[in-house]
């Protein structure tokens, strides 16, 4: 670490190679989604909180799912919006290295929790009796706590194995933020031990989560195909259909970037790429979740349905 710190110090984070109207008009549409999606999330938060009909273990691990959507954008988002103001301003070593871990730690997590709740939904609706029993409070919390422990300790894993290495420059980075592959590249030693461990952390939190979300979705699918009842698989359909486009967005975006056409600048479809999970895909999801959820629209409406004050003071305002 002592070495690391002596040959870099500073990094400068190429970003966007645009010219200044286009970074201009992108610093204005990325803030006004960085607002959006932090305003949202929070309102979502707030909603699940308030309202004692959305005290359940789903919506427990919905609610976590936001908290990692805003931590997303906040890692990531600010220092892109900089970027696009002041391409060339540097930024320490050490400040990109934290940048590396939040990234990696929230990436990780929220692959976990989507199998949490998959697994959650797959109770629910193939042991709706024993759902109760199964997915506990105690049971949620574990889950919960499980998910954010093994992101972290994942992206310890990761850091620590950057940290080991010597970085003799160039002190550039091709991409809007610490990627940790494009940290790699700095040094000026092998990486290959880096790269083993990165694919193999890869099969385990993203193919292995998206098999045992397949394999629920396929048994929910089958269970809901047996109600005999319109009404009732229309209604199963729909309760399951938000988590189900979550999850599309969040694998669907990381398989089909791979099989694109291949091009000149791997670098600019990595940082695509980065730009929809740091700032589309949370936003998407608030819409996903908020447009979908019958639930979550009746809070809203029995939110302001029991504080009519916040819209007559918007009127006078107005």
């Amino acid at each position: 670490m002592e070495k690391n710190q002596i040959m870099v110090t500073k990094v400068i984070l190429l970003g966007f190679c645009l010219g200044p109207r286009i970074r201009l008009f992108l610093f204005g549409l990325f803030f006004l989604f960085y607002v959006l999606t932090l305003l949202g999330n929070g309102v979502i938060l707030g909603l699940i909180s308030l309202d004692p009909r959305l005290h359940t273990p789903m919506y427990f691990f919905l609610s976590h799912l936001a908290i990692i959507d805003m931590a997303y954008t906040c890692s990531m988002v600010p220092q892109m919006l900089v970027n696009l103001l002041s391409p060339a301003k540097p930024i320490s070593f050490t400040g990109c290295i934290t940048q590396t871990f939040l990234f990696l730690s929230f990436a990780h997590t929220e692959c976990v929790l989507l199998v949490v709740i998959s697994y959650d939904r797959y109770v629910a609706i193939c042991h709706p009796l024993q759902y109760s029993v199964i997915v506990s409070w105690r049971v949620g919390i574990s889950l919960v706590g499980t998910s954010w422990a093994c992101g972290s300790l994942l992206a310890l894993v990761h850091v620590g194995l950057v940290l080991r290495l010597p970085y003799c420059g160039p002190h550039e980075i091709n991409h809007f933020f610490c990627e940790i592959l494009s940290v790699l590249k700095l040094a000026c030693t092998d990486t290959k031990l880096n790269q083993l461990v990165i694919f193999a952390a890869s099969v385990f939190v993203f193919v292995g989560p998206l098999c045992l979300v397949l394999g629920s979705y396929v048994c929910i699918l089958a269970t809901i195909l047996r109600i005999q009842s319109a009404g009732g698989c229309r209604k199963a359909f729909s309760t399951h259909s938000s988590h189900l486009c979550v999850v599309g967005l969040f694998f669907g975006s990381a398989i089909i970037m791979p099989m694109a056409p291949k091009s000149h600048h791997p670098e600019e479809k990595q940082k695509i790429l980065s730009l929809f999970y740091s700032l589309f895909n949370p936003m998407l999801n608030l819409l996903i979740y908020s447009l979908k959820s019958k639930e979550v629209k009746s809070a809203l409406k029995r939110f302001f349905g029991t504080h009519p004050s916040l819209w007559s003071n918007s009127h006078i305002s107005t």
